[in-house]
């Protein structure tokens, strides 16, 4: 009889008033470095994917989650979150300090990663604050949400946008800077994903035409848009958070 795995644990805190999700490896990393998890629309939590703690653990990477609800990790306020701040300020101002509190870790010891939702709140944080969060992957990214507002005049992007334009506007390929950009950035779509794969390309071809050094799979197939997907793809997107979090480390300023 083999024995089974064992990994860290999973806790619930309250973070300036809201829900955040934790992880703790059994043994932590040498060097400090803490993950920024970022959920998707559906609030589906990490610890469904068993590759993903896997991971996790097997690098000893702390992760952190915070839950903002169908934000959309916008800059706008979303009142089934918040009615006073941002998922953005959230972020910034109540995660990364805790984060530097109670791990003493801040950039560039910080990667960010998220799925669906939340892949595209990351790739998009990183591009507004690439001197914030260098190391980013998003899986599955939801990039062009305003697809949502021109199909569901119901959708809770309508309490945030006045329109599908304004929308589009602030969405992640608008967000890059072509001489200011995340020095490690990775993300992958499935290509049976009809939702978001077609904006994972266009992402793809802007940044290839501006010379904006990334990584990214969007040939694996896995089954389209969900954690069947995302799991598969748990070891490719942990190691290259590692490997980033690495150079980062090496880096000579």
């Amino acid at each position: 009889m083999t024995d089974q795995p064992t990994y860290g644990s999973w806790q619930e805190i309250d973070l300036d008033g809201h829900p955040c999700q934790q992880f703790q490896p059994q043994q932590t990393n040498e060097h400090g470095y803490v993950g920024i998890y970022l959920h998707g629309v559906h609030l589906g939590k990490l610890h469904h994917s068993a590759a993903f703690v896997e991971q996790l653990e097997k690098f000893g990477l702390p992760v952190v989650a915070p839950v903002t609800q169908r934000s959309w990790w916008t800059d706008r306020i979303c009142e089934e979150f918040d009615p006073q701040r941002s998922a953005q300020t959230y972020l910034l101002e109540s995660v990364l300090p805790y984060i530097e509190e109670s791990y003493g870790a801040k950039t560039p010891k910080v990667a960010l990663f998220g799925t669906s939702m939340g892949g595209q709140g990351s790739l998009r944080f990183a591009y507004k604050f690439p001197d914030i969060f260098p190391v980013v992957a998003g899986v599955s990214p939801a990039i062009d949400y305003q697809n949502r507002m021109r199909e569901d005049d119901q959708d809770n992007l309508w309490q945030m946008y006045d329109n599908a334009e304004q929308a589009r506007q602030d969405t992640t390929t608008l967000h890059i800077h072509p001489l200011n950009w995340p020095r490690n950035q990775f993300f992958c779509c499935c290509p049976e994903d009809t939702s978001w794969w077609e904006s994972s390309d266009r992402l793809r071809m802007k940044l290839q035409s501006l010379g904006v050094p990334h990584t990214c799979d969007l040939e694996t197939k896995g089954g389209g848009h969900g954690f069947k997907y995302y799991s598969l793809m748990a070891p490719k997107v942990v190691q290259f958070l590692w490997d980033s979090l690495e150079k980062e480390r090496r880096r000579v300023v």
